[in-house]
């Protein structure tokens, strides 16, 4: 078919919608402005001009088939200007909303509504989420985003009885049955509908939600933060996956963040090292964050999300706090004075009270080796409390290469010389072995320290064995002062 106004009518009337002659015109310069800006801004992927019709232009105004547009409406995500410009074109008296972040793409579209004479539409350069500045009557959206994601970003923007309306392909109905669970309580399933674009086998579905009572809380409490507010209600969330990979130490090393768990350590960081905290995490009737200049963003998780998340059963908010990568450690730079305590455990709870009791002692820095756990491993950080931000951290090698010519190491083992028995060195190391498989052969065979213990008693646990000698060296450093 011949590119043309001509055909964009045949083609338009071929599916059973009417538009009078007007809304033609203006349909017809819509297309010629979008084809004329797709080259810069790349907007669709369809150049065919008989499948820009039907995929774009008919596809959207297929709605109307369905549903009567609530006013005022939203175009979420609205790219182009898809569904939001045909819509408005064919009915003129719903007040529209064209959201599009993509500074771009915003300006194309206000460009789009002067020259078509659109009154009675607003471009908002920005994501439709918690902070929208308006309620309004409806929503639309063919974007991608789940159900369950789009639903907790509309919750707050959409007045009780608005409709959320979906354009989505034929699979989604994981997506519905998951919001049937996660978004009962404030959303209802209210049209659930199969349907083709005429004349092609593209298969589509719409479904449309309404906006219920019931989340008067959550609304005022949003309101009331000024910072962000994201409601997480959906297992496929990408915020709540990047939390659930932050309960393993492999996640925190992947993404630089880490949740810090249980009320006291939670208020000492807030205290001490707020600018570390980028999240508050909490359950749907958790309180906000308290006022913080760097205004963290409150993410409020469905019930069975944060206690997920929540593995230490505190029932009070996390943080979310941003995680350095420690430096390398090398044994041929600079030793400082004092103690360098090593560490190979591999159960974070003992790395986490090794490095509380490294904190308590006065160490000058500790070197976490290969085969230790993450120090900000969830069990570890809970152990360490605010010690994690008090004490040097640094990355060693592992046990069995850890070797230095220029500054004693010394190892605690059942042999050697009593604890008090010798001064300790300005500048030394102090190695412990790694729970069970204890010290390999070179460390052992090295200078040692031994902590006397009641015969009979095969060993102390790790992390206390290195608490006893710390103290140790700690009184004789100050006797020696």
């Amino acid at each position: 078919m011949t590119p043309g106004r001509t055909s964009l009518e045949t083609i338009i009337a071929g599916c059973g919608i009417t538009l009078d002659r007007a809304q033609l015109d203006q349909l017809w310069g819509y297309h010629r402005m979008l084809r004329s800006a797709n080259a810069e801004l790349n907007m669709t992927r369809i150049h065919n001009f008989e499948n820009m019709v039907l995929k774009h232009y008919v596809d959207s105004l297929l709605v109307l088939n369905f549903v009567e547009l609530p006013s005022p409406l939203i175009d979420m995500g609205s790219g182009p200007g898809l569904p939001g410009v045909p819509l408005k074109i064919a009915r003129p008296g719903v007040s529209m909303i064209l959201a599009e972040p993509r500074g771009a793409r915003a300006e194309f579209l206000a460009e789009v509504c002067g020259r078509l004479k659109l009154t009675d539409v607003e471009v908002f350069a920005g994501k439709v989420g918690s902070k929208f500045p308006k309620k309004v009557q409806g929503v639309i959206t063919r974007a991608v985003a789940s159900i369950p994601e789009t639903l907790d970003r509309v919750r707050n923007c959409l007045a009780v009885g608005g409709k959320m309306i979906f354009m989505k392909g034929p699979d989604c109905s994981d997506e519905i049955a998951e919001a049937r669970t996660s978004h009962a309580d404030s959303f209802k399933l209210v049209l659930d509908r199969a349907y083709q674009i005429p004349g092609t086998a593209h298969d589509r579905r719409i479904v449309v939600y309404e906006r219920l009572e019931g989340d008067a809380t959550l609304e005022e409490d949003s309101a009331a933060y000024s910072g962000p507010v994201r409601e997480l209600a959906s297992e496929s969330n990408p915020t709540y996956k990047l939390a659930l990979d932050l309960l393993t130490g492999k996640g925190i090393r992947k993404h630089g963040q880490a949740l810090i768990a249980g009320p006291r350590i939670v208020a000492e960081v807030l205290d001490r090292y707020p600018e570390r905290v980028e999240g508050w995490l909490t359950d749907t009737k958790g309180s906000p964050p308290p006022s913080l200049a760097s205004r963290p963003t409150w993410f409020r998780l469905a019930d069975p999300l944060f206690k997920n998340l929540d593995v230490a059963g505190t029932r009070s908010p996390l943080l979310l706090v941003r995680v350095a990568e420690p430096a390398r450690w090398s044994a041929d730079a600079p030793w400082p004075e004092g103690c360098t305590l090593f560490v190979p455990f591999q159960d974070p709870e003992n790395v986490g009270a090794v490095i509380r009791s490294a904190a308590a002692f006065g160490v000058a820095r500790v070197v976490l080796l290969q085969e230790a756990a993450h120090p900000f491993h969830p069990k570890s950080a809970r152990a360490a409390g605010t010690a994690l931000f008090q004490v040097a951290l640094e990355q060693g090698p592992s046990i069995r290469e850890l070797r230095s010519s220029e500054v004693p190491l010394l190892s605690l083992s059942a042999d050697g010389p009593d604890l008090g028995a010798e001064p300790f060195p300005d500048r030394f190391g102090l190695v412990v072995g790694i729970e069970g498989p204890g010290l390999p052969d070179h460390l052992r065979n090295g200078p040692t320290r031994r902590i006397a213990m009641e015969p009979g008693v095969e060993s102390l646990n790790a992390a206390t064995a290195a608490a006893i000698a710390l103290f140790a060296w700690r009184q004789n450093r100050e006797k020696r002062e």
